[in-house]
């Protein structure tokens, strides 16, 4: 069966528009939810993960009278399989339409240890770019909120165990197959696009899936994106930017959550 290259294209834009008419709808629910303050996304946290319909609970001592907060466990467990969901319904599309796997960036070529490397140095080196902003913007005097980290920060072995062992790499894997696999990989080699016309492309669609982060956030989100994508196009390995990806987050979380090292 010849690779039906033009469909998937179309299933793709069907999950992008599904993600970030999702992202809309829980952008409006944290706004209804929560007082300003807390609408901002902590710097270096995955915006993914604010991105997810939240389900509510009225469990917190930290949450202004009236306002309903979100439990670990419940939150985590909406990412996954929301996440989870969009890659399956992606991987089934690109098995249906025959698109090959080097399209996406996971070619024999793609999967080595030089691309396993190339992932590990660029994913610390956006944490260490996350962390000097971090530090640039307290210097400033502007004010972030930690609150959804905190909030996201398992209290036992076993939810950092799931955090770190699924949680994590599903957002990771997901989001790279969405916003650089399909979006940038399959289109260029289908349709004969410049990967880099699709960089831009999808950084901007990656950017405004994180619009409860608000305009700032939207263009550090922007940013983050382009660097990713940039690093897909020169690599061809979708394992580099999925290594990347995933880093940024869980140093995020185990550096100030877990090791409890403030901002």
């Amino acid at each position: 069966m010849a690779p039906q290259w033009a469909a998937f294209v179309g299933l793709t834009g069907l999950v992008l528009t599904a993600f970030l008419g999702l992202a809309w709808i829980s952008q409006q629910l944290i706004t209804e939810q929560l007082p300003l303050s807390e609408q901002v996304t902590p710097a270096g946290v995955d915006p993914s993960i604010s991105s997810t319909p939240q389900p509510v609970s009225t469990s917190t001592a930290t949450s202004p009278a009236g306002v309903q907060s979100v439990s670990t466990g419940a939150l985590l467990a909406n990412v996954a399989v929301t996440q989870g969901l969009f890659g399956v319904v992606l991987v089934g599309g690109a098995a249906g339409f025959a698109i090959p796997a080097w399209a996406f960036g996971l070619g024999n070529d793609a999967l080595t240890l030089t691309n396993l490397g190339w992932g590990v140095g660029l994913g610390v080196g956006l944490w260490l770019a996350s962390e000097f902003g971090s530090r640039v913007v307290d210097a400033a005097g502007i004010e972030y909120d930690e609150g959804l980290r905190e909030l996201l920060a398992p209290d036992s072995r076993g939810g950092w165990v799931v955090l770190l062992g699924l949680v994590l790499p599903v957002i990771a894997g997901v989001e790279e197959l969405v916003f650089r696999g399909a979006a940038i990989g399959v289109v260029a080699a289908g349709l004969n696009v410049s990967p880099w016309t699709m960089a831009v492309v999808s950084s901007f669609g990656f950017a405004m899936g994180h619009g409860a982060q608000g305009r700032a956030g939207i263009v550090v989100t922007g940013m983050l994106g382009f660097v990713l994508a940039t690093a897909y196009v020169l690599t061809g390995s979708l394992l580099t930017v999925i290594v990347a990806h995933y880093l940024v987050n869980a140093l995020e979380f185990v550096v100030h959550e877990g090791l409890g090292i403030a901002e």
